[in-house]
């Protein structure tokens, strides 16, 4: 995109913050300095928790306040142009928790029903624009096969792990043959998709799973 083109673009359509929605200030970019220094960051240890069959999961943030609501409007409000600015998010988490753990990037998708209901599926684009930062591609490794209810809608751990299970499956085990994959998603609370997307990949022959999200919820 040309010079003009963005000044014109940036006049009419000011870029906002993807976190508060609020204008960027000169000199900003995706996220506000007000922002950037207030999240509900998890640093060191605190941003590293295991889930099941997933062995490590990071994430850079806490799912609350303007995070949850931005990724509440990622999801459901068609704002496809946030998951750059949380690629690089996610990318960090990765180089400083996971470097040398993965040989595989891969996503936690939607079931077809959910997907064209959105439009999209916000973990292949959150997936693809993390695997960008880190000077790699996003693999497809799994097909989810059966459409469930909203992992969102249930609260106990039994009823969410009971939800998604066996609801993927490896879409070519050669993929994963001996390799370690790195799964990417929005949001973990439980772990349950995760590590049942993690027991489908190692039945496949992954040697390890890890995973990385934007935010953790617990």
């Amino acid at each position: 995109m040309s010079g003009p083109v963005r000044v014109l673009l940036d006049l009419f359509f000011p870029p906002k913050c993807v976190f508060c929605a609020k204008p960027l200030r000169p000199g900003e970019r995706e996220v506000c300095v007000h922002c950037a220094g207030h999240l509900p960051w998890l640093a060191g240890e605190k941003a590293v928790r295991t889930a099941g069959d997933c062995s490590q999961v990071v994430s850079p943030l806490r799912y609350e306040g303007p995070v949850r609501d931005s990724i509440r409007r990622y999801k459901f409000g068609g704002r496809r142009g946030y998951s750059g600015a949380y690629g690089k998010l996610v990318a960090g988490a990765v180089r400083t928790h996971l470097t040398g753990r993965y040989d595989v990037i891969s996503w936690v998708p939607l079931s077809d029903k959910r997907r064209k209901e959105r439009g999209y599926d916000q973990a292949f684009l959150l997936a693809t624009a993390t695997a960008l930062e880190l000077g790699d591609v996003a693999v497809e490794t799994l097909r989810k096969v059966r459409h469930v209810d909203a992992q969102s809608g249930l609260v106990a751990d039994a009823a969410r792990a009971a939800n998604v299970k066996n609801a993927y499956a490896a879409v070519d085990p050669e993929l994963v043959e001996g390799r370690r994959v790195l799964l990417i998603d929005d949001v973990v609370t439980t772990g349950s998709t995760l590590s049942e997307c993690a027991r489908t990949l190692l039945a496949a022959g992954a040697l390890e799973v890890v995973g990385a999200t934007l935010a953790r919820a617990r």
